[in-house]
C-alpha cells in the first residue's frame, strides 16, 4: 500500500513515568490502528482503501492531538507546581518578617522599659536629695527658694526625658515595623506581576 499515510514519531524520549505511560498509550493505539488496517480483508474496492487510509490518518490525528494535550498538560502543572512553590517560599517570608518584627517590637520594649525605669529612678533620689535638704532648711523662706528650685529642675527633666522617651519610641516604632513593611512591598511587587501558570 503505497499511498497509506505514516505516522511521524516524535524524537524526545519520555523522562518521566507519566510522560512513558502517555507513550505507551499512543504507540498501543497506533499499533491497533495498524493491526486493524493490515488484518482487514484484501481491499475488493476503492472505498475499503479510501477507509484503510481514513482509519491510519485518524490514528495519527490522534496522536498529535494527544501529544499536544500532554504537553499542554505538563506545562501547565509544571507552572501550577512553580506558583504553589512560590506561594509557600512567600508564606515562609511573612511569618520570617513577622518573627523578626517580633523581636525588634520586645528586645525594644524592653530597653524602652529600661530607660523609663532609670528616669523615674533617678527622679525619685532627686526627690529625696531635695526633702534632706528642705527638712534641714534653717528657715521657711530657704525652704521654698530649695522646694521651687527642685520642682522647676524636675519639670525641666520630666520634659526632655519625655521627649528622648518619645524619640525611643517612634524609633522602635519603626525597627519593629519594618520587616512587615518590606514583605507588604514585596506582597505589592508580586500583585502586578501575571501568573507563573497562566
Amino acid at each position: 500500500m503505497a499511498n497509506e499515510p505514516k505516522v511521524t514519531k516524535l524524537n524526545t524520549k519520555p523522562s518521566s513515568p507519566k510522560d512513558k505511560a502517555i507513550e505507551a498509550v499512543v504507540e498501543n493505539v497506533s499499533a491497533i490502528a495498524e493491526t486493524a488496517a493490515d488484518a482487514a480483508p484484501a481491499p475488493a474496492s476503492e472505498p475499503a482503501q479510501a477507509l484503510a487510509s481514513m482509519t491510519k490518518d485518524s490514528a495519527a490525528q490522534t496522536r498529535t492531538a494527544m501529544e499536544k494535550t500532554m504537553d499542554q498538560t505538563t506545562r501547565s502543572t509544571e507552572g501550577l507546581y512553580k506558583a504553589t512553590e512560590d506561594a509557600m517560599e512567600f508564606g515562609r517570608g511573612n511569618m520570617e518578617a513577622f518573627s523578626k518584627a517580633t523581636q525588634a517590637y520586645v528586645s525594644g520594649l524592653q530597653d524602652l522599659s529600661k530607660q523609663a525605669f532609670a528616669v523615674m529612678q533617678a527622679m525619685n533620689e532627686h526627690a529625696m536629695q531635695n526633702a534632706k535638704a528642705v527638712a534641714s532648711a534653717k528657715s521657711l523662706k530657704e525652704a521654698a527658694e530649695l522646694q521651687t528650685t527642685f520642682a522647676k529642675a524636675q519639670l525641666e527633666k520630666s520634659m526632655s526625658e519625655a521627649t528622648r522617651l518619645n524619640e525611643a519610641a517612634f524609633k522602635l516604632a519603626e525597627q519593629a515595623s519594618a520587616p512587615i513593611a518590606a514583605r507588604m512591598t514585596l506582597a505589592m511587587e508580586r500583585m502586578t506581576r501575571p501568573a507563573a501558570f497562566a
